[in-house]
């Protein structure tokens, strides 16, 4: 294969092979489903949407599952202060973010299992680690994994133990044999609900958040395979959390190729609910429509930070509307067969081959958008759409994309329309003037030509 991809764990863009030749199987830490989801959990999943359609889109069969973690203290505290069983929450949580990822054009995993349907798996590995040496039952009752017995943590942070104990990172409990070693089963307190507690050989309980993860990969993927994925920061500690669990239940290596997206920030400052400058998915749909949503995500390789703001989303909408204009009244022609051997087809390709580079396979659309402008080619206006639909855009009805979002409903606009082509034909075009810039000022641009006056939304300027 072309494509190379950068490696967490190596610190380094790799070539990228599948284990088994022609199969990718794929892992991405999802959702705590304790509260709507917000731009952090829009950018990681985006990211991985369009790294699982480019595997596709190179001709692979890929095995994606994206998790839900459906028990966990903020879980719990939530449904408790709502009033709702843990279930009634999770489920509603749940339901809420298919809808915003349904906006944003997410697909759907092969898999998504919930956490809650994998206990007997994390009890499993929780039993080979303590037969290993590597994990212990502590005296307040939960089970931790011994950090300083796995000889390869910190591998995926690029820190030692010794690094990772003088940055103070880990709280300290009185009842850890060190500060490092982490929760594997949490034993259950009296006060909480019944349906958070399991039975296990080491008392009820319920599992630690990082156990969750070794079990779903493994169980679905099995107990070695191509690609995990999340936030940056899930790299330490949770993904070198899993990375001990697994190797140390299996002694197999557990992941080739770790990747991780970089952060969102807001005003060029890291979003966070602490600073006040936290965004839900919903909020910001509630403004800008999903598709925009998600080429503002594409403006950026996967890796890089994204600076969240009306500006730069204003900016990422007039953007994609040119694409959409370029493509509009002309139809596309062909099948949706694309040849990557040559022209744009072949520059789309090696960018994306390139660590999956949105930034410069979307400068092949401009390019090929700009040629369609000149050519108004059917073959263009195919291969545009075509090259779109793999990064999950430009699969609209140009014209009703175009028109979508406007406070004003069709009837009124077109009724505007007539009224100006009468002041026109009566030579009254102060009148005619008058009714395009009334118009204009609501964000509906008129667009006159031979076959008649057309209109796009382009929005309330402030």
């Amino acid at each position: 294969m072309s494509l190379r991809i950068y490696n967490t764990l190596t610190r380094a863009v790799e070539p990228f092979a599948p284990i088994e030749p022609g199969h990718v199987r794929m892992y991405v830490c999802g959702i705590t489903v304790y509260d709507l989801c917000h731009m952090g959990h829009a950018r990681m999943n985006v990211a991985f949407d369009v790294v699982y359609r480019w595997l596709k889109a190179s001709g692979l069969r890929v095995t994606y599952v994206r998790n839900i973690t459906d028990i966990e203290d903020k879980i719990i505290r939530r449904a408790v202060e709502r009033g709702l069983t843990i279930r009634e929450l999770t489920d509603e949580m749940i339901a809420a973010m298919h809808r915003d990822f349904a906006a944003l054009g997410i697909s759907a995993p092969t898999h998504e299992p919930r956490a809650t349907d994998y206990v007997p798996q994390m009890l499993d590995i929780i039993g080979q680690l303590q037969a290993k040496g590597l994990a212990y039952q502590a005296k307040g009752g939960d089970v931790n994994y011994a950090v300083r017995k796995f000889d390869g943590y910190g591998k995926l942070s690029g820190k030692s133990v010794d690094q990772l104990r003088a940055g103070e990172r880990v709280a300290v409990q009185d009842d850890k044999d060190d500060p490092l070693d982490f929760v594997l089963w949490k034993h259950a307190k009296a006060d909480e609900p019944a349906e958070a507690k399991w039975a296990s050989p080491w008392g009820d309980g319920r599992p630690g958040w990082h156990i969750e993860c070794s079990a779903m990969s493994c169980a679905l993927l099995g107990e070695h395979f191509d690609i995990h994925g999340g936030g940056m920061d899930l790299q330490f500690p949770h993904h070198e959390n899993e990375i001990a669990q697994s190797e140390g239940a299996t002694g197999r290596p557990f992941v080739n190729t770790w990747m991780h997206n970089g952060f969102v920030n807001v005003d060029n400052e890291k979003m966070s609910k602490s600073l006040g400058n936290f965004f839900t998915i919903a909020d910001v749909l509630e403004k800008y429509d999903g598709e925009t949503l998600r080429f503002f995500m594409l403006r950026t390789q996967y890796r890089g930070p994204i600076n969240y703001s009306d500006a730069t989303l204003d900016d990422a909408r007039t953007a994609l509307r040119r694409l959409y204009t370029a493509l509009d009244g002309v139809s596309p022609a062909g099948s949706e067969h694309i040849d990557w051997s040559s022209g744009p087809a072949a520059a789309f390709k090696a960018a994306m081959d390139e660590d999956f580079n949105t930034p410069a396979a979307l400068a092949v659309l401009f390019d090929l958008a700009s040629e369609l402008n000149r050519s108004r080619s059917p073959a263009d206006a195919a291969l545009l759409k075509s090259l779109g639909g793999v990064l999950g855009v430009l699969q609209q009805t140009p014209r009703d994309y175009l028109q979508s979002g406007s406070g004003l409903d069709e009837a009124s606009i077109q009724a505007q329309i007539d009224a100006r082509a009468a002041a026109k034909a009566e030579r009254n075009f102060a009148e005619a003037d008058r009714i395009r810039a009334e118009l204009l000022a609501a964000g509906i641009e008129l667009k006159d030509s031979a076959s008649g006056t057309t209109w796009v939304n382009i929005g309330v300027r402030a």
